[in-house]
């Protein structure tokens, strides 16, 4: 990794000269290198003294993060501590953590953390030029701004796409119709035992609905000029997300048959890598264990209904954050906007977890050995970055479980106006 001396060698002199003693405690802590540790709600991480960096992230990219924290010791004799918080739990915990004054330094989590985070007053914006910004893919940046500001350094963005078996539906479908057809087919064949490997589970899942909800006529919050998500414009409570919804029914248990509550995000890629299926609605999250599986594979978008509109996924940016609470924020800065933003600690965390690269650089070091990298990002172009307002957190649940009830068999209008109501309520 390149290391840019001048700038950190003056930063810890400012930091010096500010009455703060760095580079003595760094040195006088014992720590040289990062270490990765382990947290748990019950005993939550903790930043450590003026000297040290505190990093959150997760047990997959721990190791990356470890690598490039051991760089930014050598460089600057600051030690950093790496520790592994789960992803279910690390955005709790961490606004949990900064009310108490013990965050972290910095934390890796997705993007629509940010109006949660922000509105807790937890994370810090991150002052990037525009050189910087012009760095990474625009979508990225968009994910990680905020009411005019950046809140983070992206390093990954995901989408839901398409898998396909190739021996067994060797042309993408060109409709969600088309693909019901020849999944039918298969079945009525005896190659396989489900039409489509999409995940709805019991209590359903908005994430991996959205693009059949978007293709059917529904949205879920109006943008304004800029971009930005309004949640005084919920898209849920308007006539024509009942309309949309309908085609849960009408491919759900008492329709088709081709969406089910038994099929979760738990077991949704067995029955692709098992061969139950030809189709597989996912994320880059389940490449390895399709290609462990030995299944030959191919990747194009989520299609949407025929005659309908587009099948939009939700885009989600990968990012590292500044805590707003942390001991040492300067040196956080630093770290996050000189060190991260480096080519090399981008293709590790690539490396340690395959999602295509915000950054522009990394992405063309890595798209040459890896076929899926372009079809991935082609099959997010024209998605909708996922909303980051402290609105969504009210939509997740009440409009999954509806989702499911939709496909058990649910009127749709009824059940889509109770949950709307339900979460207009939250949010107001």
């Amino acid at each position: 990794m390149r290391v840019r001396t001048s700038r950190t060698t003056a930063l810890l002199a400012g930091i010096t000269l500010a009455g703060i003693t760095l580079a003595g405690t760094a040195c006088g802590g014992g720590g040289g290198g990062a270490t990765p540790g382990g947290a748990s709600p019950s005993a939550a991480p903790q930043s450590g003294p003026a000297g040290t960096l505190t990093i959150w992230t997760d047990d997959k990219r721990a190791p990356a993060m470890t690598a490039a924290g051991e760089r930014f010791t050598k460089e600057s004799g600051v030690t950093v501590k790496v520790q592994t918080v789960a992803g279910e739990t690390r955005q709790a915990d961490f606004v949990t953590a900064s009310q108490g004054d013990k965050a972290p330094d910095l934390v890796m989590g997705a993007h629509d953390w940010i109006g949660n985070l922000v509105r807790n007053g937890v994370i810090d914006p991150i002052p990037m030029t525009a050189d910087q910004t012009a760095s990474f893919s625009p979508l990225a940046i968009k994910g990680v701004t905020f009411n005019g500001r950046v809140y983070g350094i992206p390093f990954a963005v995901e989408n839901l796409v398409l898998f396909r078996n190739t021996d067994l539906a060797p042309q993408a479908p060109a409709t969600f119709d088309d693909l019901v057809a020849a999944g039918k087919e298969l079945k009525s064949a005896g190659k396989v035992s489900e039409v489509l490997a999409y995940p709805v589970g019991q209590n359903g899942d908005a994430y991996y609905a959205y693009p059949l909800y978007t293709s059917g006529g529904g949205y879920l919050f109006g943008q304004a000029a800029n971009g930005d998500y309004e949640p005084a414009d919920f898209g849920l409570a308007k006539p024509d997300a009942a309309k949309a919804m309908r085609n849960f029914a009408k491919y759900g248990e008492k329709g088709q048959g081709v969406l089910k509550r038994s099929i979760g995000t738990d077991n949704v890629a067995g029955v692709f890598t098992g061969k139950k299926s030809a189709f597989l609605v996912g994320g880059p999250w389940y490449i390895s264990e399709i290609q462990k599986a030995g299944v030959p594979y191919d990747i194009s978008p989520v299609p949407g209904f025929a005659g309908g509109r587009p099948a939009k996924p939700f885009v989600g940016v990968q990012a590292l954050f500044v805590a707003a609470k942390g001991k040492n924020k300067a040196l956080a800065q630093e770290f996050a906007t000189t060190y991260f933003t480096q080519p090399d600690v981008a293709v590790a965390f690539y490396r340690a977890d395959p999602r295509p690269p915000a950054l522009k650089a990394a992405f063309d070091q890595v798209k040459a050995s890896d076929k899926d990298l372009e079809k991935l990002l082609a099959a997010g172009e024209g998605g909708d970055i996922m909303p980051a307002i402290p609105a969504m957190n009210a939509v997740w649940d009440p409009w999954g479980k509806a989702i499911a009830a939709v496909v058990g068999g649910a009127d749709p209008a009824a059940t889509t106006v109770s949950a709307a109501k339900a979460i207009e309520a939250a949010i107001r």
